[in-house]
């Protein structure tokens, strides 16, 4: 049962408070913004505000950014996806528009962050796509909760924390963190010299610099500093769900050779490289991207059994 009471939006826009009952049968509150068919809206957990954005109708598919991202990333992906599921964009606590206010922000807690937000929403089952730190969430999710995962696609994403870029690597110390976080235009700067190596849409420093400017320096620290002790091949195993991985062979910010280590844990997983594009992949091959995406999210084949 849901239950919508209008309120004051922005111009153009209807705000509503939404009600509904989570899986756990308790009621659940949401304020949506819907503007243009899209909706604008969070919840809130004992462990802080979640900020999400939905778009499409069908059956739902979950999107989960990377380190320092938010759900600005999937924007087009979500246009597009949005013709055939109901897809969700949220941000991770302490970044995008969610809360801050947190001590800790490992990869554990936005494994959380993403069960607690399918119960209050009453998703039962759904696809994960992560792109980069998202994708090893997506994983983690599936290993720990596999009941909640109807198939996975990671992008860019690390298996072990040690094929991290050393520059990450060294964010995660809390004397260098801080020292970045302060001098945050010099990251900045640092991005739009780069750019060109990290992926060719020119709009990406303009992303970065609107993503940059909502995290905060304890999330900007735990979150790498909990990536780069990662090491998900002990549990692949576990993942009984259909896999895809996309990794692009001029990544620099994740050594592109992770889709060994996943097809390794994980035999029955569909990997497919991209000769030309880096880390962001949806940027820099979007129409095969999208293409593959979507042939796969619309696939009915189950994983064959097996033994290890």
């Amino acid at each position: 049962m849901c239950g919508h009471r209008q309120g004051i939006g922005e111009a153009g826009a209807v705000g509503v408070v939404v009600q509904h009952s989570g899986r756990n049968g308790r009621q659940v509150s949401r304020i949506e913004t819907l503007h243009l068919g899209a909706a604008v809206s969070s919840i809130t957990t004992d462990q802080g505000i979640v900020h999400y954005e939905v778009f499409g109708r069908g059956r739902p598919v979950i999107l989960l950014h990377g380190w320092l991202g938010s759900w600005g990333l999937w924007q087009e992906t979500m246009a597009y996806l949005g013709r055939y599921y109901r897809t969700y964009a949220l941000d991770f606590w302490g970044f995008g528009e969610s809360g801050k206010k947190r001590e800790s922000y490992r990869v554990s807690d936005f494994v959380s962050l993403v069960q607690q937000f399918m119960d209050q929403l009453g998703i039962v089952r759904a696809p994960l796509v992560g792109h980069s730190m998202g994708g090893t969430v997506a994983l983690s999710v599936a290993i720990q909760y596999p009941q909640l995962v109807s198939r996975v696609v990671v992008i860019g994403s690390p298996i072990v924390g040690s094929s991290l870029a050393l520059t990450l690597k060294l964010a995660g110390y809390r004397p260098i963190a801080w020292l970045v976080y302060h001098w945050m235009w010099v990251l900045k700067q640092g991005i739009r010299l780069f750019a060109p190596m990290i992926t060719r849409d020119e709009r990406w420093p303009e992303m970065m610099d609107r993503d940059l400017s909502q995290v905060t320096l304890e999330s900007f620290l735990h979150s790498i500093a909990s990536l780069r002790q990662v090491d998900l091949r002990p549990f692949l195993a576990q993942i009984r769900v259909p896999v895809m991985g996309m990794y692009g062979d001029r990544d620099v910010i994740v050594h592109p050779r992770q889709w060994v280590s996943l097809k390794a844990g994980v035999p029955h997983a569909r990997i497919e490289r991209f000769p030309d594009a880096g880390h962001f992949i949806m940027l820099d091959a979007p129409k095969r991207f999208m293409r593959l995406l979507h042939t796969f999210l619309d696939e009915t084949r189950t994983v064959p059994r097996y033994t290890r």
